[in-house]
């Protein structure tokens, strides 16, 4: 809703963050090189399957939305491979349970699947340990993800004379061993069940996370509020119930953030930049032949040879296609030949014929900006004050002769001429908010006459129902 403020919002993304889980997650960097007089920029692009952790008693329950999965069907998503393969993480707060689960003496499973592999793998072993002699071996098979962990943790904790080892694949070796021999296996370096391991294992794409939150590089994303509460809540901690305090673990974690969104909706009317509606069309714009190609100053973006069907074929929506985009509108943005004009023409900060890296330095005024989709706000600033919305004038309907009158019923009144959000005032007046400053001309010069609605623009001293008591 337009009438939300940055607290509101997040308040509303929160509760349906929590519900979510992340299924696929784009990262892309690139080498750069001087070569000559330009910047070569050979791009790794890389697309991660995700599922949550099961590992012990971990069991996170997560929501689909229908339309979500029709419309990544409709864009070839791999739902078996996510299922299947996908790479586990976890939040700081899910690893220091589990961490307290692998310190305590028993070992239990939220997984009813786990529990039967389990039982089939004793029932096994304490059929064969019986009759084995000492450094005698056999193996289990058919074992998978977490499974492979967890029968060892089990086998061990259960018969003190047996030591076990995982032969890669889906197999566990299990060995008969003398408490003696045991004792000098246990946390050496052929101990493939110390806890750090387990744990290193279980954090899965949280490794990554931490990497990127240690090299403190830019971070670059398309319309990112929801990326960012998305990487918060699942890689690092549950999202807090305070925004503020959001907005500052966010800037600790990623001191600096580019949003490409908020780059292009600035330059639209300032540099007749064409609106745009996605990533993809935005990235086709600034490819096209509006772009300086000859300028030697400008950058040259070569994907990697292990990237290359993303050069051979656009993959929309594919997340590491998307991450590739991000990178490189940041890049080509300034490369633009009606963007180098307004550059020149209106910066005091470059010269007539700026190098590329002084044209970067123009995206300073844009840095940790990210864009907020109609709101009380035009960006969320991670680094300071929140920039306010220059909005049209509200206005105030006054309801007469329809009793029970409900917003969705105003909204439909006026629906064929333009949108308003509507908000309740009164029992019968409300509030009219739109994006569009003719969109407030159109309605007070059609609704002049309306038998039923009596419009005008809002007075805060003369409409609030605050300032009426006090002045009652």
């Amino acid at each position: 809703s337009l009438f939300d403020s940055p607290v509101e919002r997040y308040l509303k993304a929160r509760r349906s963050i929590q519900h979510f889980t992340v299924i696929q997650l784009g990262k892309c960097c690139s080498d750069t090189a001087k070569c000559l007089s330009f910047h070569r920029y050979v791009v790794h692009s890389y697309n991660f399957f995700l599922f949550p952790s099961t590992l012990g008693i971990t069991d996170v329950e997560f929501s689909f939305s229908a339309s979500s999965i029709q419309f990544l069907s409709h864009y070839g998503f791999d739902y078996n491979k996510f299922l299947k393969d996908g790479i586990p993480y976890m939040n700081e707060v899910q690893e220091n349970i589990l961490s307290q689960h692998l310190s305590a003496s028993s070992w239990k499973h939220s997984s009813s699947l786990d529990r039967d592999v389990l039982k089939k793998a004793i029932d096994e072993v304490t059929c064969w340990i019986a009759a084995a002699e000492e450094e005698e071996t056999m193996i289990l098979q058919d074992l998978s993800g977490y499974q492979i962990f967890e029968v060892q943790l089990v086998l061990r904790r259960a018969l003190q004379n047996v030591w076990t080892q995982p032969l890669g694949g889906k197999k566990i070796m299990v060995k008969k061993v003398s408490p003696q021999r045991r004792q000098l296996l246990v946390n050496s370096r052929y101990d493939y069940c110390q806890k750090e391991l387990i744990l290193l294992s279980a954090r899965g794409f949280t490794n990554l996370f931490r990497m990127l939150v240690r090299a403190k590089k830019p971070l670059v994303g398309h319309n990112m509020f929801m990326d960012l509460m998305h990487l918060h809540d699942k890689f690092y901690k549950p999202l807090p119930e305070s925004y503020e305090e959001f907005k500052r673990n966010i800037h600790n974690l990623f001191p600096v953030l580019i949003d490409t969104k908020t780059v292009t909706k600035s330059i639209w009317k300032k540099c007749l930049f064409p609106r745009v509606s996605n990533l993809l069309e935005t990235y086709m714009i600034l490819c096209s032949s509006n772009v300086n190609l000859k300028d030697p100053t400008c950058p040259v973006i070569a994907l990697a040879s292990d990237c290359s069907r993303y050069a051979e074929k656009k993959i929309p929506h594919e997340a590491g296609y998307d991450a590739f985009l991000c990178g490189s509108d940041t890049m080509l943005c300034w490369t633009n030949k009606t963007l180098l004009h307004f550059v020149c023409r209106y910066s005091d900060a470059v010269e007539a014929m700026p190098s590329f890296p002084q044209y970067l330095t123009m995206l300073a005024k844009y840095l940790n900006k990210v864009n907020f989709i109609r709101g009380g706000v035009s960006s969320i600033n991670f680094s300071g004050e929140d920039t306010p919305c220059r909005h049209p004038p509200r206005l105030v309907v006054h309801v007469q002769g329809w009793p029970e009158v409900n917003e969705r019923q105003i909204c439909q009144e006026f629906k064929a001429i333009c949108h308003f959000d509507v908000r309740r005032l009164s029992k019968n007046q409300f509030i009219l908010l739109s994006n569009k400053f003719k969109h407030v001309r159109f309605i007070l010069r059609d609704f002049k006459h309306h038998p039923h609605l009596r419009i005008s623009v809002y007075r805060h001293w003369r409409h609030s129902p605050h300032v009426s008591c006090l002045l009652r």
